[in-house]
């Protein structure tokens, strides 16, 4: 650990942009980013979170205000999200399985001023987001109403946020399985404590972590922030598959991964589960569902490292 993040670390509060910030500087070549056969170091990765930043700052959006994102996870939706956040605004991640009339109330509801979305989301939305006061971002196409034409040139500093530690760091919106959605506002201060986990062993420069779950979701986030925090790896799935979590687990020698039981389930039913070379995996994590003391029993039986549940 480099003498500035040992010094971090020991704050009351602080940032993820402000870890980001560090390894951008300290360790630029080291992978921070894999989707398929993409990959950013935390130099190229920091350089595009500040071009999102700065654009944000030129275009007026303001300190405190929104940003709203519905897709699957890329590269792109990780710089929108920590350049969002870099640049003092709050970061609404949606859920692309929600219905169009929802995701639509939700843009509203948040206040977002700009909302990012893929082909599958736009399309399922239709006309009905024509209607809405938001300005629109593909984040899968080029062109001036894009991802990539929105981004500042490259080399680009924003102007430094300073952020209170009760600011909004995301708004996450519920289920709404028993009415309306409603969003629920997550603090800086809140995710501080998430950039410092105590399991052990916690995630580290040398921790390689597997997310196969929506970045709209905290139980991905309780994962996302650590590893970039510690100047780990991440390795991105858009959805999961059992066969492709497992050669992505082999190929990249994954440390650490968060999964909810049906996905548990899934992986110990998988035919060839056992030819898998998962050796170098320290810590798994499970939550958001009951997780069956059989089904425990058997990924510890069968699975190299750890096993922590949240609860």
């Amino acid at each position: 650990m480099s003498q500035a993040i040992s010094e971090y670390v020991t704050r009351d509060f602080g940032t993820l942009s402000d870890y980001l910030a560090i390894y951008e500087t300290e360790i630029p070549g080291k992978l921070a980013l894999v989707h398929h056969d993409r990959t950013a170091t935390y130099g190229q990765l920091g350089d595009l979170i500040n071009r999102f930043a700065v654009a944000l700052q030129r275009g007026g959006y303001k300190q405190g205000e929104t940003v709203s994102i519905c897709g699957l996870s890329s590269i792109e939706y990780v710089v929108a999200f920590l350049g969002t956040l870099r640049a003092g605004l709050t970061i609404v991640p949606l859920a692309p399985s929600s219905t169009p009339e929802a995701l639509v109330r939700m843009i509203e509801d948040s206040g977002a001023r700009l909302f990012l979305v893929d082909k599958t989301s736009r399309d399922a939305m239709g006309d009905l987001l024509d209607n809405v006061d938001v300005r629109v971002l593909r984040t899968d196409l080029d062109g001036d109403e894009s991802f990539h034409g929105f981004l500042a040139e490259p080399g680009v500093k924003p102007e430094p946020v300073v952020i209170h530690p009760d600011q909004p760091f995301n708004i996450i919106y519920s289920s709404g399985t028993t009415g309306v959605p409603k969003g629920i506002v997550q603090s800086h201060k809140m995710r501080w404590a998430h950039t410092r986990p105590a399991d052990p062993p916690g995630y580290g420069p040398d921790a390689v972590s597997l997310i196969s779950t929506p970045l709209y979701s905290n139980t991905t986030l309780v994962s996302f922030i650590p590893t970039l925090s510690g100047g780990g790896t991440l390795v991105m799935m858009e959805k999961f598959d059992a066969s492709k979590y497992l050669e992505l687990a082999q190929k990249w020698k994954v440390t650490h991964s968060m999964l909810v039981p049906v996905q548990y389930q899934r992986l110990m039913d998988h035919p060839d589960f056992d030819s898998y070379d998962l050796s170098s995996y320290q810590m798994k994590f499970c939550t958001s569902a009951p997780f069956k003391a059989a089904l425990k029993a058997e990924v510890l039986k069968r699975w190299p490292g750890g096993l922590t549940e949240y609860y």
